[in-house]
Formats: C-alpha cells, structure tokens, sequence
C-alpha cells in the first residue's frame, strides 16, 4: 500500500478519520520536538508542546484548506503554542551547553576539546542573547533546515523578507560571539 502524502492524511482527519492524525504524530514528532527544544532547552516541556501542537491540529482541522504545505501550516502552529506557552507563564528561553554540542556535533578543525568546549559554550551564551524572534529564523532555517519559502509562508512574510531576516540574525549572531570571545 503506498503512503499517503501529508497533505492527503490531513484531509482524511479535517473530514473526519481523526485516526489519521497519528501518522501525522508519527512523522513529526521528532522534528517538532527538535524545534521545540532548540527554543526552551527543556526536554520535557517540549515533550508537551509537541501534544500540545497536535491536540490544537485536532481542535482546528476544519481550518486546513489543502491548498497549502501541510508542514508549513503544522509550523506555523507549532510557533503559536511555544508563543502561547512564553507568553502565558512570562519565562524566557534558557539554553544549555550540551544540547548545542548535540546539535551542532564536533568539528574536525579544532585543535583540542576544551577550545571546542569553549567555542560551544560562546555560540550557545550568544544564542541565547539573540532576541526570540533572530533565535526562532535561525532554529528554523539553520537546524531544521527548513526551506525560505516555508518559512515566509510560517511567518506570513515573502521568501525575501526571510532571507533578510536570516541574514540579519546571523549577522547580530555573529557580533554578540565576537563580544563574548572578547570578553572570555
């Protein structure tokens, strides 16, 4: 039998199959969890806003057109839940040391560990310097790879306005690394 599309499984749950939506859970739990975790640095909230994202699918399925990326529109929710969840507990984000070394992985140039450690841990603290919106363009474009146009579609801007976004961020990134590697 051959796999539905996303879009297709979506469909099958706005009309009423809401089964379906498990195989949407299945697909993307993983890369939703990531996003998440890139935000909050909490396993376990993120954990929760992952449900989170699929209990408000299922409360507004009739809103899914079809018309559009099934990714895009579950994104585009996604970043109003961790809005949401911010906003009504007034926390910010923290970060951590060992997920960006996660993440990022170990690069073949560095001479020595402890200047890899170092070089971790100053990406991270300027991370985590970044206003919430330069950190979200990046997690999205950088980690999740997510591609411009899908990002515009989540932001409600054009593929331009979001490669100037990124630019701008990187460029704000890489001046709060340049101070802290300065200062340490």
């Amino acid at each position: 039998m051959e796999a539905l599309s996303d879009n297709a499984l979506m469909v099958k749950v706005r009309d009423g199959d809401v089964d379906k939506l498990g195989l949407l859970f299945e697909r993307y739990k993983r890369p939703l969890y990531g996003f998440f975790y890139g935000m909050n640095k909490d396993a376990e909230l993120s954990e929760d806003l992952v449900q989170n994202v699929f209990v408000r699918i299922l409360k507004y399925r009739y809103l899914f057109r079809g018309d559009g990326d099934f990714r895009t529109w579950m994104f585009h929710i996604a970043r109003n839940v961790n809005h949401d969840h911010f906003r009504k507990n007034k926390i910010n984000a923290k970060d951590s040391l060992e997920s960006w070394e996660e993440r990022l992985g170990s690069t073949e140039n560095r001479s020595t560990q402890f200047q890899a450690e170092e070089e971790m841990q100053l990406l991270s603290m300027a991370m985590d310097q970044l206003p919430d919106d330069k950190r979200e363009i990046l997690l999205l474009s950088k980690y999740q790879e997510k591609k411009y146009k899908e990002i515009g579609e989540m932001l409600g801007c054009t593929e331009s306005a979001v490669k100037v976004k990124v630019f701008r961020a990187l460029q704000e990134l890489k001046e709060v690394y340049r101070k802290l590697e300065a200062k340490y």
